[in-house]
């Protein structure tokens, strides 16, 4: 009976829906992993991290469903590289190559790792670079992993980029000030050439964006949703959406 209430609530929510009102780019905070194992007795952490990576297919194939063009998952920090118990890191490690080699295969959109190698396994670079090869032709919804990713990292790596650029060409730093704009900025980031986030959604209850795509999300709106993320629900996502929806976006304005 709940299961029939739940499509039914689904179904009502998916009409409410205005296609050309619906995000082109949506951000996801993948929280709650390690929590929701710690409320299963019985259940490992590596449990808990294996059910949040089938959630991201699961979640995927929602996105697919609404057309949704852009969605960037935000699998490990460079925080979390450092910051993480080496065995339970290990483990973490172990599942985001599975699931990059997995999305490289599943034909659920075309891959694109976002992030700094510095500290990942080579095993897991080597699947993501796979990943992304073997899914370039795919069609349709374009997903950026975000492993090895921090925000503030990413705007230093763009910033030296452009440093490294003007330095080849023997400009002298005026010029090189002169250059420098928000879009030039934008152009060297992870993800250079795509939309910027229209939403960022992070599960779990925690309000905080932890460093992720603080360039990018400027103007997004922010949905913070209570499930822990292996239990977030497609009636969860079309409600992020439906809020989206409803808010009137003024761009600083």
């Amino acid at each position: 009976m709940r299961n029939l209430i739940y499509r039914f609530y689904e179904k009502s929510l998916e009409r409410q829906l205005e296609v050309s009102s619906l995000p082109k780019h949506i951000g996801v905070i993948l929280d709650g992993n390690r929590r929701w194992a710690e409320r299963k007795p019985g259940t490992s952490t590596r449990e808990g991290h294996a059910a949040g990576a089938a959630k991201i297919l699961e979640f995927l194939g929602w996105c697919n469903d609404l057309g949704i063009e852009v969605v960037t998952l935000y699998l490990l920090s460079t925080n979390n590289l450092s910051g993480r118990a080496s065995a339970e890191l290990s483990e973490l490690l172990s599942i985001i190559e599975s699931l990059a080699s997995e999305l490289g295969k599943s034909g659920l959109g075309k891959v694109k790792w976002v992030g700094d190698p510095n500290g990942l396994p080579e095993s897991l670079i080597q699947a993501l670079k796979d990943s992304e090869r073997k899914s370039k032709s795919v069609a349709g919804l374009h997903v950026n992993l975000a492993v090895g990713y921090g925000g503030r990292k990413e705007i230093a790596d763009a910033m030296r980029a452009i440093v490294k650029k003007h330095a080849k060409k023997g400009e002298s730093f005026e010029a090189l000030a002169d250059a420098l704009t928000p879009e030039l900025i934008a152009k060297h980031l992870y993800t250079g050439g795509q939309p910027d986030p229209d939403l960022v959604i992070r599960t779990s209850g925690e309000q905080r964006i932890s460093d992720f795509l603080l360039w990018q999300s400027a103007h997004s709106e922010f949905y913070f949703e209570e499930a822990l993320w292996p239990d977030f629900r497609r009636v969860d996502f079309l409600r992020a959406i439906r809020a989206f929806e409803n808010r009137h976006r003024r761009f600083g304005s």
